[in-house]
């Protein structure tokens, strides 16, 4: 990940690094210095290199005796090249996230400053500069996939096949009510990304595969996948206890069954599997933790989660959360070499405790509805009990 970027002698001094204790430097976009991984834990690095400066003198300089000029001739210049020793000092700990940073140019300071969590968040990553390709079959479809996710109109034909689709196996009125559910899901990621400042391309809809929110940015830290993954079933939360009070309101099934199909969807969509928001959310929690006992707690976590879903009798939810966590322990390994910025301790246990908090409450809605007697409305209890 971008650990620091400042400008220096002309161009941006980027130093890219990750949790494993690897460090690349690069000035512009030459690499200067690199720091392989290391079982040396210190949180100081120092970078040292060499740069080579060209400027132009006067080709008399050296000369014992110059010849003056007159007011009309014009001094005749040559290269000269200059070689300066450049150091850059590094002071990261990774748990909150502060870096101090001192670079020095032959001994003297050149600049200083700190770094924390919010501004690696805020940092917009350096993009590769785009070269000219070649014309091909393989470039024209990007193209004109391209062209097709930024035009307005790809999105009214796929909510109105959406529509059609969901009318055909259901009903009408049942397809515009999953519509608004999956709608207002996204948006729930959408204001997450735009809470970023994140460039955002809107909401797409697919049939039979839910909604997309897609945007142009790139996130920097696991708090940003956090929040942007949780959006969506919280916004999907308060949609369904909308439903709930406006069925208390007015005694309408058609907003009970809203609040439990929907409560449904969202249950599913914190699965812990990728891609689904579950998946996204707990493997920023357990790839977070630097230490085998934060290892073993989710494990442990995992377990217990699996346990109270069969004693409860929603073998299907415990079924996907064995093979969410099996997944996610597999993963852990490599999690030194992401590139994002770890969430620190209290945003580990912030976190488990929303995404635990966000999954029961969608529980309760479905078992308040089914212990009603209704038929349909007992049925997403029935699915998760499958």
């Amino acid at each position: 990940m971008e650990l620091l970027k400042v400008e220096f002698l002309g161009k941006n001094l980027r130093l890219e690094g990750s949790m494993a204790g690897w460090q690349q430097l690069f000035w512009g976009d030459n690499l200067v210095s690199e720091i392989a991984a290391s079982a040396d834990d210190s949180d100081s690095k120092v970078h040292h290199f060499e740069m080579k400066l060209v400027r132009n003198a006067p080709l008399n300089q050296a000369r014992e005796s110059p010849t003056e000029p007159t007011h009309n001739d014009t001094v005749p210049t040559e290269p000269l090249i200059e070689l300066v020793q450049c150091r850059l000092e590094v002071d990261l700990q990774w748990q909150p996230f502060n870096i101090q940073y001192r670079v020095l140019v032959n001994g003297e300071n050149y600049t200083t400053g700190a770094r924390n969590s919010k501004d690696i968040e805020q940092q917009v990553p350096e993009r590769p500069v785009d070269t000219k390709r070649k014309l091909s079959l393989i470039g024209l479809a990007s193209l004109g996939m391209k062209l097709l996710k930024s035009a307005k109109l790809i999105k009214v034909i796929l909510a109105g096949a959406s529509l059609a689709a969901y009318s055909w196996f259901f009903s009408f009125q049942f397809a515009l009510a999953l519509l608004a559910c999956l709608v207002f899901h996204e948006y729930g990621h959408i204001r997450a990304m735009k809470y970023f400042n994140m460039p955002t391309k809107g909401i797409y809809l697919i049939p039979f595969f839910g909604g997309l929110a897609l945007t142009d940015g790139k996130i920097n830290t696991r708090w940003q996948d956090v929040v942007i993954s949780i959006m969506g079933p919280f916004f999907g939360l308060i949609m369904s206890l909308a439903c709930v009070v406006a069925y208390w309101i007015t005694d309408n099934i058609f907003f009970a069954g809203l609040a439990t199909f929907n409560a449904l969807l969202n249950i599913f969509n914190l699965l812990p599997i990728l891609p689904l928001d579950g998946g996204h959310i707990l493997k920023s929690v357990s790839f977070s933790m630097n230490s085998k006992i934060g290892l073993v707690v989710c494990v442990l976590a995992a377990a217990f989660g699996v346990w109270l879903s069969y004693s409860l009798g929603l073998a299907l939810l415990g079924f996907l959360l064995l093979i969410g966590s099996i997944e996610i322990f597999f993963e852990w390994k490599g999690r030194h070499q992401s590139h994002l910025l770890p969430l620190d301790r209290y945003g580990q246990i912030f976190t488990t405790v929303w995404y635990l908090g966000t999954v029961a409450s969608f529980v309760a809605i479905i078992w308040y509805f089914a212990s009603s007697g209704d038929t349909l409305l007992s049925l997403p209890l029935q699915i998760l009990q499958s």
